[in-house]
């Protein structure tokens, strides 16, 4: 075999196996590019799975808040709300009447259906004070049925009035509604609704919230949490024990707005005493 013909065999395998190699790292390179691609796409799907938002019913309800809201305290020891019997809570002879000091000056900002409650939100200016600290109220919203029990009784409505103070330390009043005659605060507050999913209305309008409250302004206290994630804890309630009065229309009018039986279940006590403002 000729020197010429032994490098022409030598080149073209050379050739053929520069062709494989090219071709098989462009392969490469388009299975990884593929590949990235699909996992991202994955991922994204996932994603979207990873966290459904918690709701009312079924496998978002209050039984898997914990399972969905993974940081949050809806698993914890000192939950809201709870069923309050009576012949059950302390007198406690250290407690104050609430001292609330809510304006008719005050303007209500914007109402807001967030898809769990209709809420409303103030402009500063109406506050309470408990244990010598100012709170500022920051909004209120509504649960139908009621969320708190009284000795086993649900009300068709429990309205729930979220105040703050300096150091992020929250304090919630709460008032129950039957029903009976029409109540023109309600009224007032309806006539911004309805109001989609989602959307929020300004309403830049004063209102007296004293309007909103019973005459008798005995209460129920205990220490609790938020009744919807993150289910936060050390979060101090003041039950109202007399309810207010609405419609059955004016019920029936949130309850068009708000998903049906937007209320938590009753929440063990473990060890908590409920106190109330000695008769």
């Amino acid at each position: 075999m000729s020197f010429s013909y032994e490098f022409e065999i030598i080149m073209k395998t050379k050739a053929t196996l520069i062709i494989a190699i090219v071709f098989t790292l462009l392969s490469c390179k388009n299975y990884t590019k593929n590949n990235i691609v699909a996992v991202s796409e994955h991922e994204k799907s996932n994603n979207s799975e990873e966290h459904p938002h918690w709701t009312y019913m079924g496998e978002t309800g209050p039984e898997h808040w914990a399972e969905i809201e993974k940081q949050s305290s809806c698993e914890g020891k000192r939950q809201s709300p709870v069923n309050i019997i009576d012949i059950d809570a302390t007198n406690d002879t250290s407690l104050n009447p609430i001292t609330i000091n809510y304006s008719n000056d005050v303007k209500i900002h914007d109402v807001t259906n967030n898809g769990h409650s209709i809420q409303y939100s103030f402009e500063k200016g109406d506050y309470i004070v408990v244990d010598g600290k100012k709170k500022e109220l920051v909004q209120i919203h509504f649960h139908e049925p009621s969320e708190h029990t009284l000795n086993g009784i649900r009300f068709p409505l429990e309205m729930h009035m979220v105040h703050v103070d300096s150091d992020n330390k929250i304090a919630v009043l709460s008032v129950m509604a039957t029903e009976g005659k029409n109540s023109e605060p309600f009224t007032f507050l309806e006539k911004y609704l309805p109001l989609k999913t989602g959307a929020t209305k300004p309403v830049n309008v004063k209102f007296d919230l004293n309007l909103n409250l019973p005459k008798n302004k005995s209460y129920y206290t205990y220490d609790g949490s938020l009744t919807t994630p993150p289910c936060t804890e050390g979060v101090s309630w003041f039950v109202f024990k007399t309810p207010i009065t609405i419609s059955v229309g004016q019920v029936k009018q949130l309850q068009k707005q708000m998903p049906l039986n937007n209320y938590r279940n009753e929440q063990p006590l473990n060890g908590r005493i409920i106190k109330q403002l000695a008769q």
